[in-house]
């Protein structure tokens, strides 16, 4: 019993113990779980600490935002750098501009929008990715292309009626079918009417009357008789009695009741309108007759391109059943309507068509060729100083005469706008269709004015044409612009936050800048002698010592600035100069009065700019007799607004417009004579070499 005790005792325990141990596992289980979470968690904390202090101390950068702007530049001190106001000057390591010595700062692709505000730069390997294609601006002669369909049509001046002149009934048809070619005096009915025969011996015993009435008869009984026969031979003309007729009818003195219907016009029956033995009224059609020496070809054009051509225009013609051969006509009429549900405008192209090739109701395919010019005015050597018939454009002749078609007077051409004398067609600038983007009223390309760089360039339209686009402003001759990527391109001005085509205001505004130098047609410099000679060179030297003021970071001071004023007055009211130079003293009296009031930014854009303009325009045409230094006129692209032109008594560049931050920014343009013209070609001063 005891050990069966004993053993039994034992089995509960080790239940219990299995219980308790049972138990403990899942706690356990749940605390390694819970470790294991806070550990990830502590990991992925100092893991984003370390990244974000790694960023912190440039040891890696985030890659550039746009797909076509390159990779990104570190901070090595080998790294490419450019200058912010010259974003061209671009060169490895940090250092200064060679034009206008500001400090360069690296050439990322982040600076980059900041730098070149109008532009963006692409690595060649993103070129290729984005298919980027050019095309340089071309300046030729250009000629617009309209190609439409129409249809062959009869000449409506040239087609005519044949009636019956009486009340009677057709007994014979000599033209017995549609399409028989008739000319001017043929048989081509009988009619059979008792009025004409009744018309006939009216007039017949008129004409007895007056023979057999005696000479001592009345005079107003012989009057009346005569009056009486001419009433009745007038009857016999309306009735379509021709004078051979009424001849052969007073020599016979036999009256017919059967009238003979002769054509009044030569051409082709193109309607049979009665049969015989039918009754007719008088006026009532017999034929129809046209004329088909001549043809129209009828076309519906578009308003916009109804409008570029005028009459006289040249067309040219192929039929579908004619292939292989062009016909040439030109424009005879333009519908001043336009069709209210076609919204077209109808035009009427004469044809000759001697050979009678050319039938009414055949289609032909037109083209209208439009040699245009840069507004799009037409040109036509072949009317220069011609005359024209107003009926019949195919009708030219060098001398002035009758149309032999309708007889009217010949007009000279240049009634209907074109040249008395041969013009010479000009070349217009013009680029690929597909180089530009348009979106409402703007219309913008991409040029490529560097390897790479591409710069947004608004520009006005001239003339669009099938595969080319005729511009007006905005591009010149052989520069280069984008056909293909380009809309790529302006995504990428656009997430640069830079002027693109839905918004280039600011690049339409940089345009308007002039940042070329002044440009005269003429420079012959006249000199002025005595007093105003004298007043002429304060005004100068005014000038001058407000301009190295400005260049030294100083307001002008209010002596200069007086004296610049009160000598521009003086010598704007002295009539012996010409208006355009008292107009360039205006322009100084009006801008420095109050000179030396304003801050140093505003005096150098508000007045002193206006102001050198005047000066350098003077410069160009007056000096003082007893000057002897020539002036050197100086100009910075870089100033703001553009028009950075300026004067200087010796040819050391000191630029106004930045002084200390730039001022060795500028160029040289020419050497102003103190008298005389200037040579042709003006030789850049070799001791200049601020833009080199």
């Amino acid at each position: 019993m005891n050990a069966a005790t004993t053993s039994s005792e034992n089995q509960r325990a080790d239940q219990s113990e299995a219980t308790s141990e049972s138990k403990a596992k899942p706690k356990r289980w749940w605390i390694r779980q819970l470790l294991a979470f806070f550990l990830f968690v502590a990991a992925g904390i100092v893991l984003i600490g370390a990244v974000g202090f790694a960023q912190r101390s440039g040891w890696f950068q985030a890659p550039s935002s746009g797909i076509l702007m390159g990779p990104s530049t570190t901070n090595k001190s080998d790294a490419i750098h450019t200058c912010p106001m010259h974003p061209q000057i671009r060169q490895p390591g940090p250092g200064k501009c060679p034009i206008c010595g500001m400090a360069l700062v690296p050439a990322s692709a982040g600076s980059d929008a900041n730098v070149d505000e109008l532009a963006v730069n692409i690595e060649p390997t993103a070129r290729r990715l984005a298919n980027i294609e050019t095309a340089e601006v071309k300046g030729e002669t250009v000629v617009s292309t309209i190609e439409t369909i129409g249809e062959i049509a009869i000449d409506e001046s040239r087609m005519s009626t044949i009636p019956s002149y009486i009340n009677g009934r057709i007994e014979e048809l000599f033209a017995d079918y549609t399409g028989v070619k008739v000319t001017k005096g043929d048989h081509l009915a009988v009619v059979y009417s008792p009025e004409l025969y009744s018309a006939q011996v009216e007039y017949l015993e008129s004409r007895k009357a007056i023979s057999s009435t005696t000479p001592p008869s009345l005079q107003a009984v012989r009057q009346a008789q005569e009056k009486l026969a001419a009433n009745s031979r007038q009857r016999l003309v309306e009735l379509g009695l021709n004078e051979e007729q009424i001849k052969t009818l007073e020599e016979t003195g036999e009256a017919k009741s059967r009238l003979t219907i002769y054509s009044t016009v030569g051409g082709t029956v193109i309607e049979k309108m009665a049969m015989e033995g039918k009754y007719v009224k008088a006026g009532e059609p017999i034929y129809r007759i046209a004329d088909l020496s001549t043809v129209w070809l009828m076309l519906e054009l578009y308003p916009e391109d109804a409008s570029r051509i005028r009459f006289g225009q040249r067309v040219d013609a192929v039929l579908p059943s004619l292939p292989g051969e062009v016909f040439e006509g030109r424009v005879a009429f333009i519908d001043p309507v336009v069709n209210e549900k076609q919204r077209t405008v109808g035009v009427r192209v004469e044809f000759m068509n001697e050979d009678g090739r050319l039938r009414p109701g055949d289609y032909a395919t037109a083209k209208i060729y439009l040699p245009i010019g840069q507004q799009g005015e037409v040109y036509d050597a072949d009317l220069a100083n011609k005359w024209i018939s107003p009926m019949h454009p195919q009708i030219i002749r060098d001398e002035s005469g009758e149309c032999p078609i309708c007889g009217m007077d010949l007009v000279p051409t240049e009634h209907y706008g074109y040249s008395d004398t041969p013009v010479e067609q000009p070349e217009s600038l013009n680029v690929p269709r597909s180089a530009v983007l348009m979106a409402g009223n703007h219309s913008v390309v991409y040029v490529e004015t560097d390897p790479g760089r591409f710069e947004i360039r608004p520009v006005t339209l001239g003339p669009l044409l099938k595969d080319k686009a005729v511009i007006l402003s905005g591009l010149k001759q052989n520069e280069k612009v984008a056909t293909a990527g380009n809309f790529l391109i302006d995504s990428q001005m656009q997430l640069a936050g830079k002027p693109s085509l839905i918004d280039p205001t600011r690049a339409i505004i940089a345009q308007r800048e002039r940042k070329t130098p002044l440009e005269f047609e003429n420079i012959d410099v006249q000199s002025v002698a005595g007093e105003v000679g004298e007043t002429l060179s304060q005004l100068y030297n005014a000038y001058f010592a407000i301009q190295k003021l400005l260049a030294n970071d100083k307001k002008p001071d209010e002596k200069n600035a007086q004296t610049l004023h009160k000598r521009a007055v003086e010598l704007a009211a002295i009539a012996d100069f010409s208006d355009e130079v008292r107009e360039q003293f205006e322009v100084i009296a009006k801008h420095s009065e109050h000179l030396h009031h304003m801050s140093l930014e505003k005096a150098r854009l508000e007045a002193f700019r206006p102001i050198s303009h005047a000066v350098v325009n003077l410069a160009a045409h007056v000096r003082s007799d007893a000057a002897k230094q020539e002036f050197s006129h100086m100009f910075c692209p870089m100033v703001k607004g553009g028009g950075g032109d300026w004067l200087q008594a010796n040819n050391e560049l000191k630029n106004p417009y930045w002084g200390s931050q730039m001022l060795t920014c500028g160029e040289f343009v020419q050497e102003l004579p103190t008298i005389g013209a200037v040579a042709d070609e003006v030789q850049e001063d070799p001791s200049v070499e601020s833009d080199k």
